[in-house]
């Protein structure tokens, strides 16, 4: 064998042993809950954790008594500000793939790549109103501190109005904003949510690459 196919051997059985790998840790590591003695209350905000199978998203009232995202999140920005919208959907992630990547089939190896080893992130907002909770919208209630400190993590992200740049969304209700922090696979947009939640006191996994490790933690929906 040369070294031409030692390294072709090599480079095969790495990526062979990296695919049983990966998954293998992001479920160890997505089982190890934070917060462990979190339980939901009685009462306080209601709020949901969405997913489309890449990503994962947290789901607030647009406005509250805590907080208005309006001034953060103007529907100005959206291609239709017309709906009488009620939520916000927030989400963090690497630029290229949330820009060029609506679903696994557009995902291209460069973009793979390049967020694997570290990218410039996004936030992605997209408004609803009246979201029905279902197997992909799941709903959580959490005290008004909380909420707080949920609110107060989300915020660093978001830039200064006089800052602001956004991008097109998929579609007329959401759009796209550029944010701080760096994209790789050890923080993903997925950890992004589960980081989130964490820091405002809400049970989630340790480490959870992908959106399976999120929704593990928050209970189905009913109805």
């Amino acid at each position: 064998m040369n070294r031409w196919q030692r390294a072709l051997t090599l480079t095969i059985g790495g990526v062979a042993a990296l695919s049983v790998a990966f998954p293998l840790s992001a479920w160890i590591g997505s089982s190890i809950p934070r917060n462990p003695d979190w339980r939901e209350p009685d009462s306080g905000v209601e709020i949901m954790v969405e997913t489309n199978g890449i990503h994962t998203a947290i789901v607030m009232p647009l406005v509250t008594p805590q907080k208005d995202w309006r001034g953060d999140f103007p529907v100005q920005d959206l291609a239709d500000d017309s709906p009488p919208y009620t939520h916000v959907s927030v989400s963090w992630g690497e630029r290229a793939v949330f820009l060029e990547t609506p679903t696994w089939a557009d995902l291209r190896p460069s973009s793979a790549f390049n967020a694997a080893i570290g990218s410039e992130g996004l936030l992605h907002v997209a408004h609803y109103v009246r979201p029905a909770p279902a197997n992909d919208i799941r709903t959580l209630r959490v005290t008004a501190a909380q909420y707080d400190a949920l609110v107060a993590a989300i915020e660093r992200q978001v830039a200064d109005p006089r800052a602001r740049r956004s991008f097109a969304g998929y579609g007329s209700f959401d759009v796209f904003y550029a944010a701080p922090g760096t994209y790789h696979l050890g923080n993903t947009c997925n950890q992004w949510t589960s980081d989130t939640l964490a820091e405002a006191g809400i049970r989630t996994g340790l480490w959870t690459p992908l959106p399976g490790g999120v929704m593990k933690w928050v209970p189905e929906s009913c109805g």
